[in-house]
């Protein structure tokens, strides 16, 4: 995929917003270092608890760029619906009664900064999780009238970093994908807005780290998705 070069990101033009969702609405990162570290709890003289997190996070970085790649051989080999569906029998294991946000959580400031939003733009979902864990946060989280579009794994033959989730996002959205733009965590999205013509704008709260989404291309990056509103409106808060 080549990526056209694309001028510094002018707030004055975003028409639209398509959101990652793992690591930029979800604090999935953060369940997946808590997890880790409790599982290195019975090694505590190995991994006192300080080293155990700063442990348990390098680690989630580690395994995110090959994750990543993996998903992606996957979607190119046309496999990727055998895993989604994997992953959909697992998720079913859930109840209604386990649909809660304390299983499901936000990333704090995301609901008040999607309220703000939503009144001024058009919101979509473009995510690779699959279709049930897709359902299961957005219903936890009773995020669902916020969004005009959701596109998870399943949603269309290919997905991020491929550009056609995006561009069927923005067709459905009736938003030029020029004028888009792309919320995420990953260099995966970076990549996936890069690629669709659309605006790049990483967070920090999640997978990603900002050396590699600076490599990658993207326009801007925020400490937060919290922090999008006030960046939408003034300018501030992003990294320089």
């Amino acid at each position: 995929m080549s990526c056209q070069p694309l001028p510094p990101l002018d707030r004055s033009r975003v028409r639209a917003l398509i959101f990652d969702i793992d690591g930029t609405l979800s604090d999935s990162d953060d369940q997946m270092v808590e997890s880790i570290a409790s599982f290195l709890a019975p090694l505590a003289s190995v991994f006192p608890p300080h080293k155990a997190a700063r442990f348990s996070r390098d680690l989630v970085h580690l395994i995110e760029r090959p994750g990543n790649w993996f998903l992606e051989l996957l979607d190119r080999l046309h496999l990727d619906g055998l895993l989604a569906r994997v992953l959909d029998l697992r998720a079913l294991r859930f109840g209604k009664e386990d649909l809660t946000a304390e299983r499901f959580p936000v990333i704090p400031g995301v609901i008040p900064m999607l309220d703000q939003l939503k009144s001024r733009y058009p919101l979509a979902i473009v995510s690779a999780r699959n279709q049930a864990t897709t359902r299961q946060f957005l219903t936890a989280n009773n995020l669902d009238p916020y969004f005009e579009v959701i596109l998870h794994s399943q949603s269309l033959p290919l997905t991020k970093p491929f550009p056609d989730p995006l561009l069927h996002a923005a067709q459905v959205l009736g938003v030029d994908i020029q004028e888009c733009l792309m919320i995420g965590d990953t260099a995966t999205d970076v990549k996936a807005a890069r690629a669709a013509g659309a605006w790049s704008l990483s967070v920090l709260c999640g997978f990603g780290r900002e050396k590699e989404l600076r490599r990658a291309g993207t326009h801007a990056i925020l400490p937060s998705t919290s922090e999008l509103a006030i960046f939408l409106e003034t300018g501030e808060g992003a990294l320089p």
